[in-house]
């Protein structure tokens, strides 16, 4: 008989539509139907290796329009493979590494330090939309894209808006495409400024500037991309980096339910609990449910079949819960990360494998640095929490804390050093009482 198409409970189930279906499943994959196409679900390290080899799944077919048209854009690296593939994630990572990862923690958290120094006159705040508008500050003067500061706050919405709306079919659907529409429209301009030699591009945005490198590019025949193209991969550039506002919200969600983690990160000198820190916030909170590919050709897994053109996914979230990697994987617990070193296909909140040779995203070392750096600048703010609603919905993707954090800052925290990033390793409370945090064990 033929399988029931889950696309529906996906929608209503969020993060916990796979931990249901590995429950129904019998053997080392889960079989079903999404968006009418045969699919398998995978997990464990082997999958990770097994789904990123591109003689075995390739991403661009699997990309439906909806996420094209939010998240990547069309014609984005995300939607290229093997060779083509290869040559555009060369710009990527050339603009990824240790020197240029640690330009862009110093830019951010001087624009952190900035911010925080005019809270306190404010009252409450909005954390996830504050560090929203820091980030989207600091990585468009990394990047040399020129931004007023009246400009922050629209663009960071925008920002925000093309990564919440990519798993939603309503209204943050359509948000997602008015806003990536828009911001493309507006990077295209600039992208053909700095070809003309424009007078409103700032000098950062010379040729080793994110922009420059972007608006000079050549593809392997030659050509230059298409300036709408370019913005879609400045945008792949800025959104990811905006996107850290979700982590570090987390993150300050963990250090009021945990407290014990805040006197810690205090405490570290060094960076090494900040780090840990860092990838346990990225372990335990929900963000990408699974990624998902087309099998090249047939194939089997663990002796069972998967035929070509099905859809192969694989269960980020259950990897990053598996009691076989994580001992008590729904206990936050940064110290399991200390002294640990991380295999490629073991932590995967970012995709697993190789960032040079596969799909894996070159932007987390970014993540996992802006976190080891802003993490302690949070730690160390003197603030209080109104009653609020602090819970992370399972049923919400991309999952956030309900409330986005609102804190009414004290005096401001003494500006900490920036902590130079290492390479990265391939739950309703009220402030009063803190009860068990309401994050969905699945």
């Amino acid at each position: 008989m033929p399988l029931l198409d889950t696309t529906l409970l996906l929608l209503l189930e969020g993060y916990a539509w796979l931990p249901a279906r590995w429950r129904e499943a019998q053997g080392e994959m889960i079989r079903t139907r999404l968006l009418g196409q045969r699919a398998v679900v995978l997990r464990g390290p082997d999958a990770v290796r097994f789904f990123y080899d591109d003689n075995h799944v390739q991403r661009a077919p699997a990309l439906p329009e909806p996420i094209k048209s939010t998240l990547f854009g069309h014609g984005a690296v995300h939607s290229l493979d093997q060779a083509a593939h290869r040559a555009r994630k060369a710009m990527f990572m050339g603009l990824m590494t240790p020197e240029s990862v640690a330009s862009l923690v110093r830019e951010t958290t001087a624009a952190w330090d900035e911010a925080v120094a005019a809270w306190p006159g404010r009252g409450e705040v909005v954390l996830f939309d504050e560090a929203a508008r820091v980030l989207t500050t600091g990585v468009c003067r990394w990047a040399g894209i020129p931004l007023g500061e009246e400009e922050a706050g629209p663009l960071a919405a925008d920002l925000v808006a093309m990564v919440d709306g990519f798993g939603s079919p309503g209204a943050r659907h359509w948000r997602a495409r008015g806003a990536r529409a828009r911001r493309e429209a507006w990077l295209a301009e600039i992208v053909e400024q700095v070809r003309r030699g424009g007078s409103r591009v700032p000098p950062t945005s010379a040729p080793t500037s994110a922009l420059g490198v972007v608006a000079a590019h050549q593809e392997p025949d030659g050509e230059p991309l298409a300036p709408r193209l370019a913005a879609v991969e400045l945008l792949n550039l800025v959104r990811p980096t905006v996107a850290v506002a979700w982590f570090l919200t987390f993150a300050a969600h963990a250090m009021h339910h945990w407290p014990v983690t805040r006197v810690r990160l205090n405490d570290d000198l060094d960076g090494t609990y900040a780090e840990a820190f860092a990838h346990e916030v990225r372990r335990f909170y929900p963000f990408v449910p699974f990624v998902a590919g087309k099998a090249v050709k047939d194939l089997t897994w663990k002796g069972e079949p998967i035929l070509a053109d099905w859809l192969v996914l694989l269960d980020v979230w259950g990897q990053n819960h598996d009691p076989a990697l994580w001992p008590n994987p729904c206990s936050f617990d940064p110290r399991r990360f200390v002294g640990r070193e991380i295999g490629p296909y073991d932590l995967i909140p970012q995709g697993g494998g190789d960032p040079a040779a596969g799909h894996r995203c070159p932007g987390e070392p970014v993540a996992v640095g802006l976190l080891e750096a802003l993490a302690p600048r949070l730690a160390g703010l003197d603030h209080t929490l109104p009653p609020q609603d602090l819970t992370v919905s399972p049923y919400r993707i991309p999952a956030r804390v309900t409330s986005g954090f609102v804190l009414s800052p004290g005096g401001a925290a003494v500006p900490r050093e920036p902590v130079v990033p290492r390479a990265a390793a391939p739950s309703v409370a009220r402030s009063a009482a803190r009860p068990r945090p309401r994050v969905h064990p699945l």
